[in-house]
């Protein structure tokens, strides 16, 4: 589907707002659910600009944390900065303090010229901008970005609480926003390790459930597998991993992280995370590689190159691992095409930026966790319902191709959600992504990953969010609930809203508008 948006309203929802005194009550129109009952929490950019200071990349404005309470049949919206000290400082001193991932902070220009000279070479001062997810830890929640810093927040009042630096836990200089968690409240994530002689490497950490003792779970933080990078001064970025009931499945991808660049770039006046990226095309013609690993094993596959931001999801079934992702063909970084400066221009120059930019598709990847020399030649992959292969090399490498699942040209499928309770790490049907037209958000679908069928919400010059899986109280089938998404109509007369659907068919089910524009959200979270 190839939906214009000429009027290019979608502008709105990459401006600065100002947060709200109390929850404001909103107008419902059809039936919520019954059962429906808990808040609806989302964390993405609120403030794009400080002073006469503009921040220059999407993921550079000030964190706003938004909150949708249903209770009793009644709707209120609710949403507050986070007083993260970026936020903190930009507004007492009026300017962009800290540098951002694509802002720079450059010295207050009225301390004098010495001042000025040592504040450039006093080291990295690392952003605490927690403006990504939220997401619950033990009995606490955390807004977060992809820095060692994450910061506790109050879930009904949305104050700040405290700013926690994991490194004081745990050996990363960093983790991703998109942990695994399991039933009884477990928590993994990974993240980069600097280690001793500048060698570098992938972290796995473990965050246990709340102890008998309610202590705090982060207290009891482990590393439970370190992988080292395949360039010793140059780690990919990581955004997701996947997680079966015995392997973690990882993507190093051409995307890479100069590590001289880092630690050098906040000497020298104006450098930015985004300077510090570079796009790797000698990893053998440009490849990706797949890594699968539990306690005892590590399996490498590689494959074209490819950017990855999301994964879906992973399973094993009869001897290989399953993998369905959100790619981006080739290897040069998506996030060079996400300046505020690109998603805010007209509608004909965002199309011509997205068709040079890498296109989307949704792949799946089968990894052979039996392999033996005498198979080499051959398709290592015997599942029936893929048509995806795995080839092993005479050099002793395992060459993946892909089963593509979902296609269209600069129509991604991307912050890809499962009903993650039942089917994280189990085979599954069902997909649910927000539809990204040429980088603007435009669409939900729904994708079978089985029968690549998809289901299609959409609606004229409306912009929704990532949609977040409710199921129904004592559901059996996999896709018996809701999606719950955050829609902005810049042109209505209550133009934010909560968009309630039923996750079988994409038909609305209600939704809950309130005047006032609500700027895009990136990830969040359901809590009952």
């Amino acid at each position: 589907m190839n939906v214009e948006h000429p009027a290019a309203s979608y502008k709105k929802i990459f401006e600065s707002v100002e947060e709200l005194n109390e929850p404001i009550p909103a107008v419902i129109t059809g039936v919520i659910p019954s059962w429906l009952g808990g808040s609806l929490l989302r964390m993405g950019p609120g403030l794009f600009e400080v002073g006469d200071e503009h921040f220059q990349h999407l993921f550079d404005g000030q964190a706003l944390i938004h909150k949708f309470d249903l209770k009793n049949g009644q709707v209120t919206y609710y949403r507050k900065f986070i007083r993260t000290d970026a936020y903190v400082r930009a507004m007492t001193e009026n300017r962009v303090v800290i540098t951002e991932f694509g802002t720079a902070a450059y010295p207050d220009p009225c301390k004098n010229i010495f001042s000025r000279f040592f504040t450039y070479f006093r080291g990295i001062e690392v952003t605490d901008n927690c403006l990504v997810n939220v997401y619950p830890i033990g009995e606490d929640f955390y807004a977060v970005t992809e820095t060692n810093y994450i910061t506790k927040v109050d879930p009904d009042s949305l104050e700040t609480l405290k700013k926690v630096d994991l490194c004081k836990y745990l050996s990363v200089n960093g983790v991703t926003a998109h942990p695994h968690t399991e039933r009884d409240g477990t928590l993994y994530n990974i993240g980069n390790c600097f280690g001793k002689n500048m060698s570098l490497a992938y972290n796995i950490v473990k965050i246990p459930p709340v102890p008998k003792d309610k202590s705090d779970p982060i207290e009891k933080s482990q590393v439970l597998v370190q992988l080292p990078s395949s360039e010793r001064l140059k780690p990919s970025y990581v955004h997701s991993f996947g997680m079966t009931d015995n392997y973690f499945v990882f993507v190093e991808q051409p995307v890479k992280i100069n590590l001289l660049k880092f630690l050098s770039a906040w000497s020298f006046r104006g450098a930015t995370y985004m300077d510090c990226f570079e796009p790797n095309a000698s990893m053998g013609v440009g490849r990706s590689v797949l890594e699968c690993w539990s306690y005892k094993h590590l399996h490498k596959f590689r494959t074209s190159a490819f950017n990855l931001f999301h994964h879906i999801n992973a399973y094993e079934d009869e001897g290989f691992i399953v993998v369905d992702l959100c790619a981006w063909k080739g290897h040069e970084f998506v996030y060079n095409y996400l300046y505020l400066a690109n998603v805010k221009e007209e509608w004909e120059e965002v199309k011509k930026a997205a068709a040079r930019a890498p296109q989307p598709e949704v792949r799946r990847y089968v990894l052979p966790l039996d392999i033996h020399r005498e198979d080499r030649g051959k398709n290592l992959v015997s599942l029936s319902y893929t048509t995806a292969t795995a080839v092993l090399h005479s050099d002793g490498t395992i060459w993946l191709e892909p089963e593509v699942l979902f296609s269209g040209p600069r129509q991604a499928f991307e912050f890809p959600q499962i009903n993650y309770s039942k089917c994280c790490g189990k085979k599954y049907s069902f997909a649910y992504g927000l539809g990204l037209n040429h980088f603007i958000p435009d669409r939900i679908v729904k994708l079978n990953v089985q029968t690549k069928e998809t289901w299609v919400w959409q609606e004229e010059d409306s912009y929704p969010s990532e949609p977040l899986f409710v199921p129904s109280p004592g559901a059996t089938e996999e896709d018996d609930g809701v999606l719950l998404s955050i829609v902005v109509k810049p042109g209505a007369q209550r133009p934010g809203s909560l968009l309630v659907l039923d996750a079988r068919n994409l038909t609305e089910l209600a939704r809950a508008e309130v005047n006032t524009i609500i700027p895009i959200t990136l990830h969040g979270t359901y809590k009952p």
